[in-house]
């Protein structure tokens, strides 16, 4: 699972990642409820509460994913470790990579696409939420995207198709 706070790289770096393994790709944003969605429209940071039903969503796709034995990358912000513990409650070998990033390059690119839901005035709440991991390999955003895939697939093991059905994912599955 790809982890970190908004214009990190999530969705870019996952795509790339689950293109290479020929793995699902999962982008959190689309599970989030549509009550969610407007209140980020409007520019107002979710709370607690609202992200429950959003981390339960996911959580069931990654007990599914999991559940079968299969593979998905995921991209879902998950800021705090309750977050990344209820994501992970139930499923077996979920992984975590932090892309970390400084505020004025998160800034910069959330700017750069003023069409998403995520406000970019909403960036210093996700930082002031964000609680550093402690369970995850930990990466760079601001390396290139084909650099970062090549760094979180050396750190994993993960090999391309067909032995790809055999290794863990940072995302969900075995």
């Amino acid at each position: 699972m790809l982890i970190g706070v908004a214009g990190s790289g999530k969705t870019t770096i996952g795509r790339l990642l689950a293109a290479e393994l020929e793995w699902p790709f999962f982008d959190g944003d689309d599970f989030h409820p549509q009550a969610n969605i407007e209140k980020m429209q409007r520019g107002i940071p979710l709370a607690d509460a609202d992200r429950i039903p959003w981390l339960d969503a996911l959580n069931r796709l990654i007990q599914g994913v999991t559940g079968e034995g299969r593979n998905a990358v995921i991209a879902c912000s998950a800021l705090k470790q309750a977050y990344r513990d209820r994501l992970k409650a139930g499923a077996a070998d979920v992984r975590f990579v932090h892309l970390r990033g400084d505020a004025p390059l998160m800034q910069r690119r959330l700017e750069a696409r003023p069409d998403h839901f995520m406000k970019a005035g909403m960036l210093p709440s996700q930082f002031d939420a964000l609680e550093e991991p402690v369970d995850a390999l930990i990466v760079e955003s601001a390396e290139e995207p084909k650099a970062i895939v090549a760094q979180i697939r050396r750190a994993f093991r993960l090999h391309s198709p067909p032995s790809s059905h055999a290794d863990t994912a940072p995302g969900a599955g075995r």
